[in-house]
């Protein structure tokens, strides 16, 4: 817990137990013996807050994403803590929580209740947090989340609940800065069981809780602005042991890859020093990401010490039957599911499925092609893949700001299909179309790009080349027949590209293969 006698304005001094760096480097207090990882296992939990992306804030009217907004700019005495206020539940956090419970498969409860979490720091202007306890929104529930093996790991879900967020202190030499914007964010805060075996995974079960998050649109996740953050609770065991040691937890970790370095680093911490016959401490860490280390930040606390009672300022919140199926019916087509659908129903390999459902908004821009298009799936999938995530990439573009809509792209593989312009033209076509905002078929026609398909015009082209190339004909007739690749470059570039290929490789072919 915070240490009181360190007035707001001067931090605390940093209590450095211990130092752990990363592997390979020297570490303090800690023995050097080496160990085989093979002789133990990790057991990790995630504790993560996902802000639910409302307007405004759980309890009040004030604006709930202030980021980027000045200090205390978003404020009311309500999110404050002044003395008389009431607190009034807002319905759309409890629609989003309850949708983010159906998707992880959770069973949504018909009367839960707000708790008080009782706990003193100077960004928590109440003394207490107003949250869920022991009846939450959402009971159980699990993920299976997708490894690399093709398998899957069912993660289980101990506990989901609505909760306000705190405010930010800000460390300044010698003070401390309060910004209590972000008091009365609203959360959803999912703990689960321990059955994550590597920091591998859990960094996988984030990446994909975030896409879940995002694809049911319930919050942007975005971690560099705190939107979603994570804990990891981190023990160890001998393999095919059930027996556990105490476990440490890693706070407020608001990036993957951080995160992953966090939780390897402390899982080779416990391993050498249960190897140098120590004991492992039930300790609060805090991950220094610019000199990789871990420090300890305070004794991990139990939930004696926050002494839950319910809000006795808020009443149950109730949903009815018709209301919790209506938010079951409301539910998308989730990503795995949508993902082994492509697989079975169009032909596409794992890795393209996993490509186009890697984003919602992908999907159906993916799905609503295939409608106007009518094509093969794959032929569709190689130009969104190959063609239109290169265009996003390279113009810095979202789907929604695109001219490209999926019956336009459409008008361009049905073109290059039917020979009227060649795949060179078509992929140029896509990026012509979206700089310059105008209907493909109007762009073929005024710029001239329609396929050159006169074989007396291309005959012409490559008896112009084979004069001017003795030297590749040349290599050509003695064996190296690859050289016709670079024959064919120079016709398609003589003919602006608008030659069509295959035309041109077998009119070179015939003339190249006369005596």
């Amino acid at each position: 817990m915070y240490n009181t006698q360190y007035s707001i304005r001067k931090p605390p001094p940093p209590i450095l137990d211990f130092v752990v760096k990363r592997m390979g480097q020297q570490s303090r207090l800690l023995s050097e013996s080496t160990v085989t990882m093979t002789k133990y296992e990790a057991v990790i939990g995630l504790e993560i807050h996902i802000q639910l992306n409302t307007e405004s804030k759980i309890f009040c009217s004030c604006k709930a994403d202030s980021w980027g907004d000045p200090p205390n700019t978003n404020i009311c005495p309500v999110c404050t803590g002044q003395p008389g206020v009431l607190p009034v539940p807002n319905q759309a956090v409890i629609e989003k929580g309850a949708l983010l419970a159906a998707a992880m498969n959770s069973r949504i409860r018909p009367e839960s209740y707000f708790d008080r979490k009782n706990y003193f720091y100077p960004d928590l202007p109440k003394g207490y947090q107003i949250t869920q306890y022991d009846l939450a929104i959402g009971q159980g529930g699990y993920l299976d989340l997708p490894l690399e093996d093709g398998g899957a790991r069912r993660i289980t879900i101990e506990k989901m609940h609505i909760e306000e967020d705190a405010g930010k202190t800000i460390h300044k030499p010698g003070r401390r800065l309060l910004d209590f914007n972000r008091c009365g964010v609203p959360l959803v805060e999912m703990v689960t069981g321990p059955d994550l075996r590597s920091a591998a995974e859990a960094a996988a079960f984030i990446r994909y809780l975030r896409k879940l998050a995002r694809w049911i649109g319930v919050s942007d996740a975005d971690m560099e602005k705190g939107k979603m953050r994570f804990d990891a609770n981190v023990s160890i065991r001998k393999e095919g042991s059930s027996v556990l040691n105490p476990k440490t937890e890693i706070k407020n970790m608001n990036s993957i890859e951080h995160g992953r370095e966090a939780i390897q680093t402390e899982i080779q911490r416990q391993i050498r020093e249960v190897e140098a016959g120590g004991t492992i401490e039930s300790w609060t860490l805090d991950w220094n990401e610019d000199t990789k280390t871990l420090s300890k930040m305070r004794s991990k606390e139990t939930e004696a010490d926050y002494r839950y009672f319910k809000e006795p300022d808020l009443l149950a919140v109730k949903l009815d039957q018709a209301q919790i199926q209506e938010i079951h019916a409301s539910l998308p087509e989730l990503p795995q599911a949508r993902e082994e659908r492509f697989i079975s129903e169009y032909g596409i390999t794992s890795k393209e499925a996993g490509l186009l459902n890697s984003d919602r908004a992908l999907s159906d821009y993916f799905e609503s092609l295939l409608e106007v298009y009518g094509g093969a799936p794959k032929t569709a999938a190689n130009w969104v893949i190959n063609d239109l995530l290169g265009l996003l990439n390279d113009l810095d573009l979202a789907l929604d700001e695109l001219y490209l809509t999926p019956e336009r792209l459409a008008e361009i593989i049905k073109m290059v299909e039917a020979g009227t312009i060649n795949t060179s033209t078509g992929r140029e076509l896509v990026r012509i179309a979206e700089e310059k905002k105008k209907e493909p078929p109007a762009i073929v026609e005024e710029e001239g790009l329609a396929q050159l398909t006169d074989n007396s015009a291309i005959e012409a082209l490559c008896q112009e080349v084979i004069q001017s190339s003795p030297d590749q004909v040349a290599q050509y007739r003695s064996g190296k027949q690859g050289v016709i690749g670079w024959l064919i470059g120079q016709v398609m570039s003589r003919s602006s590209g608008k030659a069509d290929p295959q035309a041109v490789r077998e009119i070179l072919q015939r003339l190249l293969d006369q005596p």
